[in-house]
């Protein structure tokens, strides 16, 4: 492994990165002078290092191995991650140096759980940043899912571009991963613009629907507000916006490339995940709906919006809140809770299993039970046209086990911390899957979780955003000994 030749390049990101304070530092000089100091710190802190890193002797870039493709992502989400919890920590009296990182962990992963109350009343340069962390963040995920991950062969990923996303069989999105990042940097530009013209039209002030549209997209779920989207609890337009734009946001994005290229809608419908996604969705809405219908006052009109609203932010692991669906009767928290596990598809910003890693299970299990009645039959898990090899299979199998004992091992964790089961297991799952509300007492914030709780969680937030085994891979002794 090629060490010296990863670190300099992690130090071209973080010069990259560090231009992204710009923004936050205008609006302190125009709003908010008190802001303005913890931004230029963490600017030039940012542009030393990476230039450091940067002027290093190493090998062009062009010898960099999928090998070091491990070491750069590692590095770069984890370094980015603390470096960009400095601004909070530098002017957010009384927080603590966990719940900095915490934060911007929470951010950069779009995960959206946080320690921060009394929102409303931040500073506007620190409000519009850790939306902006969403926005980096989500489009981080995009190009490390769409034009990285496929190459480090982490199982799964493989399948976005053939038959099993549809239209994506006979096409590739660039074979080049430059040119293929200045697409994806387009079309998720592209969604974050109609996303904030749509809030906009629906009543929202233009700062909120600029940075609602960055959590929106990057299906994060930070807010500017303490209620979150319940702030405009009698604004149903806002609501479907942002149900509209959570669904897209969970979509392959490779598939809105297709889609933009060929002019077609059904083109989404055609895609067999992005089919079984939106199948999942509209049973578990109805389940729901129905139950809300029953057990509460609502109409049906009210319980279709609730039940859709929530169920949406939650299985597209955004976390917007409208409603404290952990209230709701009967089983219906840890149904709306629950499908963060799911998540949305592969090649988007959404957390959880992904649908398409999901439906393969699905049809594994089927195909066991089939071959238990017919023990001599040859029998193929199929996703559209395309057989699926036994090596995805077994891929898929290693990540699920790697997910659960991961899983596991960090809710006991957090027991340990002195959380009851209900807060450890709800805490895990909500950081491992992205998704930000949980149950329990950490339903709403992390504020009472200690800082060994908050170090367990930021870790679980990175293993999860990259997909276990890129994170695992890189912690694993025999990487470093060859």
């Amino acid at each position: 492994m090629q060490l010296a030749l990863a670190l300099r390049l992690v130090g071209l990101l973080l010069i990259l990165y560090s231009l992204t304070l710009l923004p936050p530092i205008l609006i302190a000089l125009w709003d908010d002078h008190n802001s303005l100091s913890a931004f230029l710190w963490t600017f030039c802190l940012m542009l030393i290092v990476g230039a450091a890193l940067w002027l290093r002797r190493s090998l062009p870039f062009s010898e960099l191995r999928a090998r070091d493709g491990f070491t750069v992502t590692v590095v770069f989400w984890v370094v980015l991650s603390c470096v960009s919890a400095l601004p909070l920590y530098l002017s957010i009296p009384h927080l603590s140096l966990a719940q900095a990182v915490f934060e911007a962990v929470s951010g950069f992963t779009t995960t959206g759980a946080t320690v921060l109350t009394g929102i409303d009343q931040l500073p506007t340069a620190i409000l519009y940043y850790r939306q902006q962390l969403h926005f980096f963040g989500g489009l981080g995920i995009v190009v490390l899912a769409v034009a990285i991950l496929p190459m480090l062969g982490l199982g799964g990923y493989q399948l976005q571009r053939a038959e099993a996303s549809g239209p994506m069989r006979d096409e590739k999105l660039s074979p080049r991963v430059t040119h293929a990042a200045k697409l994806l940097l387009v079309i998720y530009s592209l969604l974050n613009l109609f996303c904030a013209l749509a809030f906009k039209l629906a009543g929202m002030t233009w700062f909120d629907a600029i940075t609602h549209s960055f959590a929106t997209i990057a299906t994060g779920g930070f807010s500017t507000h303490d209620a979150s989207i319940g702030y405009y609890k009698n604004n149903l337009w806002i609501e479907w916006v942002a149900i509209v734009f959570m669904l897209l946001g969970s979509f392959n994005i490779t598939v809105h490339y297709l889609m933009w290229r060929k002019k077609n809608l059904l083109i989404y419908w055609r895609d067999a995940e992005t089919r079984a996604f939106l199948q999942i969705v509209t049973v578990l809405v109805l389940i729901t709906a129905y139950v809300l219908y029953l057990q509460t006052s609502a109409s049906p009109l009210e319980a279709i919006q609730k039940a859709t609203f929530m169920l949406v932010s939650l299985m597209t692991t955004t976390g917007f809140v409208t409603d404290s669906y952990w209230n709701w009767p009967l089983f219906l928290p840890v149904l709306v809770f629950g499908s963060g596990f799911l998540g949305g598809c592969v090649g988007s910003t959404t957390g959880g299993l992904k649908i398409m890693r999901v439906v393969l299970l699905y049809k594994q299990g089927m195909r066991e039970l089939l071959r238990l009645i017919h023990p001599n039959a040859v029998i193929q898990v199929r996703i559209g046209e395309r057989t699926v090899s036994e090596r995805m299979s077994e891929a898929l199998l290693g990540f699920t086990f790697m997910y659960m004992a991961s899983y596991l091992i960090l809710s006991m964790m957090m027991m340990a911390t002195g959380l009851d089961i209900v807060d450890a297991f709800s805490a895990t799952s909500t950081c491992i899957n992205n998704v930000g509300p949980a149950l329990g007492g950490v339903a709403e914030t992390f504020k009472d979780v200690n800082s060994a709780g908050l170090w367990i969680s930021s870790f679980a937030m990175l293993l999860g955003r990259l997909e276990i085994f890129a994170l695992l891979v890189v912690l694993t002794p025999a990487f470093w000994n060859h």
